[in-house]
């Protein structure tokens, strides 16, 4: 591909992903500060590979990078299912805090594991021209 061709993601027409990474991007940024996405860096063809990236400052603009949410990648029944710890914590005794902290992680865990096994087979990666559908192949 010549120049700006390489960096029009309109040529790719499947993105490799890992389960594991989809499910790790989306509990993290349900529990920490930051956003974990999928990125996929120009330049870019046919058949790509979508790795996990954690960032603060959106620099897709500088790096032409495509930013998959991972939510878009699982089933929105599974992404529906996430456990949500300020909803465990409300009225909850300051002494049972760790109890329930604990139990949320193993909650969270379980979920990791559903979604994991929930990844869709195609999305729609937004570009300039409008949605562009692009094929989902699950690695490792």
């Amino acid at each position: 591909m010549a120049g700006d061709e390489a960096d029009d993601p309109t040529a790719i027409r499947s993105l490799a992903l890992s389960p594991a990474d989809a499910a790790d991007a989306y509990a993290y940024t349900q529990e920490n500060p930051g956003e974990a996405v999928l990125r996929v860096t120009p330049p870019f063809h046919g058949r790509m590979r979508a790795r996990i990236h954690v960032y603060r400052l959106d620099d897709t603009e500088l790096t032409g990078a495509v930013h998959v949410a991972p939510a878009a990648v699982i089933a929105d029944n599974v992404v529906a299912d996430y456990p949500a710890l300020e909803t465990e914590l409300e009225d909850v005794d300051p002494s049972e805090t760790d109890r329930v902290r604990k139990r949320h992680g193993e909650a969270v865990k379980a979920w990791q594991k559903r979604a994991r096994e929930a990844i869709v087979d195609e999305i729609a990666l937004e570009t300039d021209d409008g949605p562009h559908p692009v094929e989902i192949k699950q690695v490792g």
